[in-house]
C-alpha cells in the first residue's frame, strides 16, 4: 500500500513557529516551525535527542515553550495542559504505553472524559469501547483489567483512546514498536483511513520503511534544530539520514558471516502447555539464529522457556552438551545464558539507577572487597569499559540510567548482560524504538559478537533486521514451528507466507 499522491491539503490546522525550549543549559529546541495541514501524514525524523519528543510535549502542553507561538486554525492558542491539548483536539500516542494497569480496557479508553457518578452509562461505554476496537481490527475483552496485556494489545488501546476523542491532530510516536507486521499493516491501513477523514498526523518512527511508505511530508530534526521538510517524493532514505546524522551512513545490509562450529544448545520438541509446542532447532558457536512470526507466536516464551522465567513443560535441550531446564533466571544465568527483554525500561533496567550499578546487577557476588562490601570502584571501571566499547554517550556511569536516551538505555541493557560473559545471548526485539543510528551501532555490535564466536537467538518483529543479521531463521506461528530457513532461501515474501499460514504457496 503506497502512499497517495501529495496534494494541497488547505489551510494549515496546526502551525509552530519559532518554537524554543530549553531544561538548563541544554538547548533541546531552538527556534523550530512546523505547519501541519488536514489530511497529511507528516513524519518527524530525527536521532534520540534531536528535539523530536520535546516538541511532540509542547504541542500537547506538557511543556510550555520559553519563546515561540502555537496557532490552531490561524488562531493563537495555549496548551495549558495535556486535558487541554485533547480539549483542543490534539492528542498523543507514545512509544511506551501508558494504561491505568487496574482499571479495565473500556475505562482506559475513556479515561478522562468518560461519564461520571451515578449516572454512568456503563454498558454504553463498553458497546463504545468495543467498536472502536473491532474499527482497528483488535480483539481483547473490554471488560478485562488492562493488567497483564501484552505491548501490541496495550499499544492498541491506546490508539483507540486517541481515537475516542476525536482529534484533529494525532501524534504518533513509534506506535509500530511492538507490533508485528501483520499488526503495523492494520494500522497503516487506520492511518490512511484518519487521513482520508481530514485528521493530520505526525508520524515519528526510525522505520525509514515505514516512513517512506506512509509520508506526504518529511521533516527532518538534528540537535534541536528545523533541518528540512520537504515533500516525500523530494526525500531519499540516504538523504535523510545524512541530514538526520550529519553525514552518510549506509542502510541495512545483510553481514559477512562466518563459518559456524560446535553446538551450542540444542532444543528437541520443546513445548509449553498452551503456547507453544514442538519446537526444535540448534544454535552453534558463533551463529545469529533469528526467531520471526508475528506477535504472539510464542518467540519470546520460547526465550522465557530457555532463561528460566516461563519453564518448558515438554521436551528437552542440552547446553554444551549438558542438560539444559532451568527453574529460574539464577540457573539459567549460571549455565551461560543471558536474556536482553523487549521492554527494557520495565523488565530490563533499573531507571532510577546509575549504569554502573545496573550494569553489576546481575553478577554483584563478582564486585565483593574486603568483608564482602560492594565495590563502587570495580563497579565503575566495569561500567567505563563498556561504555567506551559500546560507545554509551552519558556524562558519568554513575548518572541515572532514565536520564539516557532510548539508544544509550539499550546499549546499557547489552552491557549488562555481557558483563555475565554468556555462551548464549538471547536478543528479543534488541532495537525496539531506538535511533538509526544507534541501531546501527547496536547491529554492528551484535555482529561482532557473533565473529567473535558467541552465540545468538534474536527475537525481532523487524523483519529486515532479522533478515540482515541472520544466518538461519526460525518462523514462528501460533506457538508453533512452521520453517527453518537458510539465509539463502529467505526473502520477506518467504518468511511471511510461513508466519501466515501460507507456506506451501512459498515453495
Amino acid at each position: 500500500m503506497a502512499a497517495l499522491p501529495v496534494e494541497n491539503h488547505g489551510s494549515p490546522v496546526m502551525e509552530l513557529l519559532n518554537i524554543s525550549k530549553s531544561f538548563g543549559a541544554t538547548h533541546a529546541l531552538q527556534d523550530v516551525s512546523l505547519t501541519l495541514r488536514p489530511g497529511e501524514i507528516h513524519s518527524l525524523l530525527g536521532e534520540n535527542g534531536a528535539g523530536k519528543s520535546t516538541l511532540i510535549k509542547i504541542m500537547t502542553g506538557v511543556h510550555q515553550p520559553d519563546r515561540g507561538a502555537i496557532h490552531l486554525d490561524g488562531a493563537p492558542v495555549q496548551m495549558a495542559s495535556s486535558a487541554d491539548a485533547q480539549r483542543k483536539g490534539v492528542a498523543a500516542i507514545y512509544q511506551e504505553p501508558l494504561l491505568f494497569p487496574d482499571l479495565d480496557v473500556a475505562e482506559n479508553i475513556f479515561i478522562g472524559h468518560q461519564d461520571r457518578g451515578p449516572f454512568t452509562r456503563w454498558s454504553t461505554m463498553y458497546e463504545e469501547a468495543a467498536q472502536i476496537l473491532a474499527s482497528i481490527g483488535v480483539q481483547i475483552d473490554v471488560r478485562a483489567p488492562a493488567r497483564g496485556l501484552t505491548l501490541a494489545e496495550q499499544q492498541s488501546i491506546e490508539i483507540a483512546k486517541a481515537i475516542s476523542l476525536k482529534v484533529r491532530v494525532l501524534i504518533m510516536d513509534e506506535p509500530t514498536a511492538s507490533l508485528s507486521a501483520y499488526e503495523s499493516e492494520r494500522l497503516f491501513q487506520l492511518m490512511q483511513d484518519l487521513r482520508g477523514r481530514g485528521v493530520s498526523i505526525v508520524f515519528i518512527s526510525h522505520r525509514m520503511d515505514e516512513v517512506f511508505r506512509l509520508s506526504d511530508t518529511v521533516t527532518v530534526f538534528r540537535d534541536g534544530r528545523h533541518i528540512s521538510s520537504r515533500p516525500r517524493a523530494d526525500v531519499t532514505p540516504q538523504s535523510a539520514i545524512a541530514e538526520m546524522v550529519g553525514r552518510e551512513m549506509g542502510l541495512l545490509a545483510p553481514r559477512a558471516t562466518t563459518a559456524a562450529e560446535g553446538v551450542v544448545l540444542s532444543v528437541d520438541r520443546l513445548g509449553r502447555d498452551g503456547v507453544f509446542e514442538d519446537v526444535s532447532f540448534e544454535i552453534r558457536k558463533g551463529e545469529i539464529l533469528g526467531f520471526a512470526g508475528l506477535v504472539g507466536a510464542g518467540r519470546t516464551d520460547v526465550g522465557l522457556a530457555l532463561f528460566g522465567i516461563a519453564p518448558a513443560h515438554h521436551g528437552r535441550a542440552t547446553l554444551d552438551g549438558r542438560p539444559h531446564a532451568p527453574r529460574s533466571p539464577r540457573q539459567a544465568i549460571d549455565g551461560g545464558i543471558a536474556y536482553v527483554s523487549e521492554d527494557r525500561r520495565q523488565l530490563g533496567l533499573s531507571l532510577p539507577m546509575s549504569s554502573s550499578a545496573n550494569i553489576s546487577l546481575p553478577v554483584l557476588d563478582r564486585f565483593k572487597g574486603m568483608l564482602g562490601m560492594l565495590s563502587r570502584r570495580k563497579e565503575a571501571e566495569v561500567a567505563d569499559e563498556f561504555r567506551r566499547r559500546l560507545h554509551i554517550k552519558t556524562a558519568s556511569v554513575e548518572a541515572p540510567v532514565g536520564r539516557m536516551s532510548g539508544g544509550n538505555q539499550q546499549k546499557v541493557l547489552l552491557a549488562k548482560w555481557l558483563n555475565t560473559a554468556p555462551r548464549l545471548l538471547i536478543l528479543d526485539e534488541p532495537t525496539r524504538g531506538i535511533d538509526i543510528g544507534a541501531k546501527a551501532e547496536v547491529h554492528q555490535f551484535i555482529s561482532e559478537l557473533a565473529a567473535q564466536g558467541m552465540a545468538i537467538m534474536l527475537i525481532s518483529s523487524d523483519l529486515p533486521e532479522v533478515l540482515s543479521l541472520s544466518d538461519r531463521i526460525v518462523v514462528m506461528r501460533e506457538g508453533k514451528q512452521m520453517a527453518t530457513l537458510d539465509r539463502k532461501d529467505a526473502t520477506e515474501q518467504v518468511v511471511m507466507a510461513h508466519a501466515t499460514g501460507q507456506g506451501d504457496q512459498a515453495a
